[in-house]
């Protein structure tokens, strides 16, 4: 009788396990920018020092600004973006942990102007001190999206 119970809870844990899968594929492009189109981010940019500039392969231009700097921790952070290239319909910036999931971290920024876009937002502490993160723009517009990622350090 305990054997056809294991067999059962097992057959049972596999099923689950089978759905969670499942149900994260449907829900995972809700949480992780998809693009059609890729920018590539200028080499060596530092956003705790300047503005970063990225272009992608249709002749689009993007620049992303965020202070205070150095970047802060826990703090209200002012996120400019400015576009050419591209009539955006709406401008995001998603912030990711690197190396470690740190929850839905996306703002979507208000038009300020032609082709300028601005938004507060702030970032989460890590538990384990310094983090590397990844902010993405992402800019909706002309049929296509956009996502360029800007990689950079924070820390206590």
């Amino acid at each position: 009788m305990n054997f056809a119970r294991s067999h059962w809870l097992t057959l049972a844990m596999i099923v689950a396990l089978i759905a969670l899968a499942v149900l994260g594929r449907q829900f995972s492009p809700l949480l992780l920018p998809k693009a059609d189109v890729a920018g590539v981010a200028e080499p060596g940019c530092d956003l705790h020092k300047r503005a970063c500039v990225a272009t992608w392969p249709q002749g689009g231009r993007l620049e992303i600004s965020i202070t205070p700097r150095p970047i802060p921790l826990l703090q209200a952070l002012r996120v400019e973006v400015t576009v050419s290239g591209v009539k955006p319909t709406k401008v995001e910036v998603d912030f990711a942990g690197e190396s470690m999931n740190m929850g839905y971290n996306r703002s979507e920024l208000a038009a300020v102007g032609p082709g300028r876009y601005a938004g507060e937002t702030s970032l989460p502490v890590c538990v384990s001190g310094s983090m590397a993160w990844v902010a993405t723009v992402i800019v909706e517009g002309d049929a296509k999206r956009i996502a360029v990622p800007f990689r950079f350090d924070a820390g206590r």
